[in-house]
């Protein structure tokens, strides 16, 4: 059964500010699902990375590249809904405004800053973000000394993944370097593209595959031991004390680290 919603529909109005109208990918859906359950208490889905940056940092410029990718990646643009027959689908604006805040704890004692590093990411992390409301990712600048930074990017997960934070932070630096221009990038292929290529695949038969694969498989697989009393936590990498300095922003700049 392939989904109703074309990949690459349109918006319809001329000077919406709705720009396509795109379905959601299966484990997109299951994500949204989930995400329906409720609103109470952390979202297990809000994902986080952090990273040091030592040398000199024009924040404006780190600023204008990120908010450039927004620019550049459409699926950065996207918010999730459903439609009243249930059927889910992401909406894709012409324009999103990157949430940015910037914070100077250069006058603390390092233990303190750092501390207060952490504090800060774990309240960006435990605020949930709403999915209907584009971008789902927001970003914290923590100036720690005249030329050393923290930078905490949180994300949805629905939006992005660990595979595709490293491309994000690269691309970065290399607009970084052109003044925070992100038109030096190289021409890349749309998530849009993906969806289409997906929405023309059998799904009766890769169920069927699955069924084979999973025949005799009488309850799910536990990956963890069921505890009742456990509470969701946000999932993060390492706690984000920024111990690792990492050279200012530059066009041979390595990923984040996390």
């Amino acid at each position: 059964m392939k989904t109703s919603t074309p990949a690459t529909g349109p918006a319809s109005g001329k000077g919406s500010a709705l720009a396509e109208v795109w379905p959601l990918s299966p484990l997109q859906e299951g994500m949204l699902f989930h995400a329906g359950f409720g609103d109470q208490g952390p979202d297990v889905y809000v994902i986080q990375r952090t990273l040091t940056i030592d040398g000199p940092l024009d924040a404006d410029r780190w600023h204008a590249s990120w908010q450039a990718l927004l620019g550049r990646h459409a699926a950065l643009r996207a918010s999730f809904h459903r439609r009243k027959s249930g059927e889910a689908v992401q909406l894709v604006s012409r324009e999103a405004v990157l949430p940015w805040r910037e914070t100077d704890l250069s006058g603390l004692p390092e233990a303190d800053a750092l501390a207060e590093v952490e504090r800060l990411a774990a309240g960006e992390c435990a605020e949930r973000f709403d999915l209907g409301r584009a971008p789902l990712l927001r970003v914290l600048l923590v100036r720690l000394g005249a030329e050393r930074h923290c930078m905490v990017l949180t994300a949805h997960h629905i939006l992005l993944d660990g595979w595709s934070m490293p491309i994000l932070f690269d691309e970065a630096t290399t607009a970084y370097a052109a003044g925070g221009d992100a038109s030096v990038l190289r021409r890349t292929a749309s998530y849009r593209d993906y969806l289409a290529w997906l929405g023309r695949q059998d799904k009766e038969a890769a169920r069927a595959a699955w069924r084979a694969e999973l025949a005799g498989d009488g309850e799910p697989t536990l990956v963890a031991p069921a505890d009742p009393a456990r509470t969701p936590s946000c999932p993060t990498r390492p706690r984000p004390t920024c111990p690792r300095p990492s050279p200012a922003p530059s066009p041979t700049w390595p990923a984040a680290t996390a």
